[in-house]
């Protein structure tokens, strides 16, 4: 029986995907992201305050370089040329957050999914990193896929995806 998990042989063992047969297309992921943080804390952002500087500003080239380097990180991911990848924050007063979106492209064999995921989660991870000086409770959350087209699959969209 062969497993519906596609980085595993017949045998089980883990392998990286053979993607050759795969014909090129334009591949676009999309995914979002949020840290939600003391009003304080989100003060200190949105006023450009912060001791260690600009923390939209790094968290933005943050997770661009994520993106370009999420083969090294994730052991199986094909490494891929990538054509854009866009981040976008939005700074949400009434929630004490910042909200991130990420889209990633390529033209290839196999999807920039994994690419746009890790992008908002290191760009995240980055404004915990600048701001846990004033505020360790920060949390990270409601990380995923919003978003992908291309390939043979085509184009899926969450069910509650907003733009």
């Amino acid at each position: 029986m062969t497993s519906p998990l596609t980085h595993f042989d017949p045998h089980g063992q883990a392998h990286m995907v053979d993607v050759a047969a795969k014909a090129e297309s334009h591949r676009v992921a999309r995914a979002v992201g949020s840290i939600h943080m003391l009003p304080a804390t989100f003060a200190l952002i949105s006023e450009g305050h912060a001791k260690k500087g600009d923390v939209i500003g790094i968290a933005r080239i943050a997770a661009i370089q994520a993106a370009k380097r999420c083969a090294e990180l994730i052991p199986l991911c094909h490494p891929l040329p990538l054509t854009r990848v866009a981040v976008s924050f939005k700074l949400d007063a009434a929630a004490s957050a910042v909200h991130l979106t990420v889209q990633a492209e390529t033209v290839g064999r196999t999807g920039v999914e994994m690419e746009a995921l890790c992008a908002v989660q290191i760009g995240l991870l980055t404004v915990y990193d600048m701001c846990k000086a004033v505020d360790r409770g920060m949390v990270m959350g409601d990380i995923r896929l919003v978003e992908k087209l291309g390939g043979k699959s085509g184009h899926w969209l969450a069910d509650d995806a907003a733009d």
